[in-house]
């Protein structure tokens, strides 16, 4: 009998009702203002939207104007060549999630650090919970995608498996997880933009998770409900372009 790694999930106060929640204002989006208006151009959009995001958080002082121009920096620089290929590894994550989350960091990392370390974890124990982090994504549950996606990106953010981008990747990845769990196939809320406008509570939730404390992760999940709405919000669906 395979046990699911997510149960815990199910038994926390406002986690699953609020991860329902959430999930119900993203169909909301997705179903009524996406009718008929649903391209390609639109994901580009919120991929693009949310690199900058994540670019910011990592530390970039680039605007959007600029990353949509193509003259942001080097780290919304990785951030966009990240984004530009992610959905494409939809069907290595269900397959072979450490092979994705290992193609993630080459791809975010490529230029910064040598090529044979692209990928690779730092060391052993990095290497460990790499392979913890990746049997998350896949395992079978019955804990909400989202919920799933949030844990995937506080894991990856505190395990910090790579040499360097381990912030990039995991906002990646929880975007992806959430596209190949079915919440969002085409990948049109901008979770990482929730990110950015919420990153005091974005920071603080994260050391929190990082304690490893119940009450910290619960704190996390609390606060991932919160961004998952703003999320949605974000989506170049509601907003328009800067």
């Amino acid at each position: 009998m395979t046990t699911d790694p997510h149960a815990w999930l199910l038994s926390l106060e406002g986690v699953p009702s609020g991860f329902a929640g959430a999930r119900d204002g993203i169909d909301v989006v997705l179903r009524d203002r996406g009718l008929r208006r649903t391209g390609p151009e639109l994901t580009a959009e919120s991929l693009l939207r949310g690199a900058h995001a994540s670019a910011v958080l990592e530390g970039s002082g680039s605007t959007l104007p600029e990353v949509r121009a193509g003259e942001g920096d080097e780290i919304a620089g990785d951030a966009v060549r990240l984004a530009t290929e992610l959905l494409a590894l939809m069907p290595v994550l269900r397959r072979q999630p450490l092979q994705a989350l290992a193609r993630m960091h080459s791809l975010a990392a490529r230029g910064t650090l040598p090529d044979e370390l692209l990928g690779r974890p730092r060391d052993g124990e990095s290497a460990s919970r790499l392979r913890g982090i990746a049997e998350l994504v896949t395992a079978p549950t019955e804990a909400p995608a989202l919920a799933v996606a949030a844990v995937v990106h506080a894991e990856l953010v505190t395990a910090a498996p790579f040499g360097s981008h381990n912030g990039i990747v995991a906002r990646a990845a929880e975007r992806l997880v959430a596209a190949t769990r079915g919440v969002d196939e085409k990948s049109l809320v901008v979770p990482e933009a929730a990110h950015l406008a919420l990153r005091p509570q974005y920071e603080s939730n994260l050391r929190g998770w990082a304690s490893g404390g119940p009450a910290g992760m619960h704190a996390w999940l609390l606060y991932a409900v919160e961004a998952w709405s703003a999320a949605a919000e974000a989506s170049p669906l509601v907003r328009a372009a800067e």
